[in-house]
């Protein structure tokens, strides 16, 4: 393998999930709540997706989306829901490493809003980006993977895509990736250094 592709939130940061939790508690609310509205409203997946794709504003989203939540205050609601986030540095490291070594690098995420990334560390974690709130498309579409291994200077084939979400992970495996569900650095780390051939720690 040649090239290590990234998500960004749940990867290279703590939990998604944990934040939603925590954001779902401060609210009053169930801590499952933002969860079951995914499965169970399909109104709320195709929020999601249009917040991805740029189609809507992050404004937008959260007056639309609080009210499926049944929350009043709906300002900032998308910075709100991610603020428990915190960066994972056992995976930014790793991935340093990687590129350090001579892998080529690359992150692919479906972005809840452009703005929510530390842009300043782009240029010394990857060799492309592809966000797809700029770009107009989304995982696990074919094309975003496909962009991403462009952009990144490697065949898709000769690339691992690492991601919390298992249908991104299977949209990549498509187009011909090798992927590793991220549940923790604690497995990653190790499955990609067996993966890439070389030291992350």
């Amino acid at each position: 393998m040649r090239g290590l592709l990234v998500d960004y939130g749940g990867v290279l940061t703590t939990n998604v999930f944990d934040s939603f939790r925590e954001f779902c508690v401060a609210e009053g609310l169930e801590g499952d709540a933002i969860m079951r509205v995914l499965r169970e409203d399909p109104r709320a997946i195709r929020l999601v997706r249009a917040l991805e794709t740029g189609e809507l504003t992050e404004d937008g989203f959260g007056d639309r989306f609080g009210d499926l939540l049944g929350i009043d205050d709906r300002a900032g609601l998308v910075d709100r829901m991610f603020a428990g986030m915190r960066p994972d540095e056992e995976m930014l490291a790793a991935l340093r490493r990687a590129r350090a070594s001579g892998v080529r690098t690359g992150l692919i995420s479906n972005s809840m809003g452009v703005d929510r990334y530390d842009r300043s560390a782009f240029p010394d974690l990857f060799d492309g980006v592809v966000i797809s709130g700029e770009v107009g498309m989304h995982k696990p579409q074919a094309e975003i993977f496909l962009l991403g291994a462009e952009r990144a200077g490697v065949d898709p084939g000769d690339c691992v895509f690492v991601d919390d979400l298992r249908q991104n992970c299977e949209g990549a495996e498509a187009v011909g990736m090798t992927a590793v569900l991220h549940r923790g650095a604690e497995h990653t780390v190790p499955e990609l250094e067996r993966l890439l051939g070389v030291e992350l720690r």
